[in-house]
């Protein structure tokens, strides 16, 4: 079953390349098209889309605005944001609204697609060049977050830390950290994917983390992962 896809841009020229990009594949489809925010609100509830491709910066409603809207609805589509605007406060803004990526139209047409089906899948997705300023801004220059402080703690027999979680579930930690989808996890630790999804649901519970990217955050923190 292919994943439905609605592309949300106010640039006709960037729609049609990626609706012939999508529509050249198998497994994908373009079934709506959005120049404006309010628009790509309007076709998520009327089209029930699996994926939005969302820009940021649109007419009438912006693309942080149009997530907002859309992931409050029932049963909401998961959305994309594909932009030239990769500054913190971009992201920062459709993380807090609920996008399950956040990607740079300057990536791979290949990176792209299997974004699109990372998003569909249920996972969260940035950019890797986004990812490692996300990660310096929240281990330099913000505020440790708690659940960062209970790991450190934990390597001193404070909390749960790496004592908490298990082996297996460290390796799961560690291919978080780096990026990997949980379809990828599934392939490189020879495992089913819905195993590989109940042992990052575990890792979310024992580390207290509020999403995907704190998780990468906290493999980062306990050394797991090198920048």
């Amino acid at each position: 079953m292919s994943v439905r896809v609605v592309l949300a841009d106010d640039q006709p020229l960037i729609r049609s390349g990626l609706r012939v990009l999508i529509d050249s594949t198998a497994d994908l489809v373009v079934v709506g098209e959005a120049g404006t925010g309010s628009d790509a609100v309007r076709l998520a509830r009327e089209l029930l889309p699996d994926v939005v491709v969302m820009d940021i910066r649109m007419p009438v409603m912006d693309g942080i605005e149009a997530t907002r809207h859309i992931v409050s609805g029932a049963d909401p589509a998961r959305v994309l944001m594909l932009t030239t605007f990769d500054d913190d406060d971009h992201l920062y803004a459709a993380l807090r609204a609920g996008a399950s990526g956040f990607l740079v139209k300057d990536m791979a047409l290949d990176d792209i697609l299997g974004a699109v089906r990372v998003v569909a899948g249920g996972d969260a997705l940035i950019a890797p060049s986004v990812t490692r300023r996300l990660i310096a801004q929240f281990t330099g220059a913000r505020p440790e977050p708690e659940a960062a402080r209970g790991v450190r703690a934990g390597r001193s027999g404070g909390g749960p830390g790496l004592a908490g979680i298990t082996g297996r579930e460290r390796e799961v930690l560690t291919l978080v950290g780096l990026g990997r989808s949980n379809q990828e996890i599934a392939a490189e630790l020879h495992i089913s994917p819905a195993t590989a999804k109940a042992h990052v649901a575990r890792l979310f519970t024992k580390l207290g983390a509020r999403d995907r990217v704190h998780l990468v955050i906290m493999a980062y923190e306990m050394g797991l992962v090198s920048p």
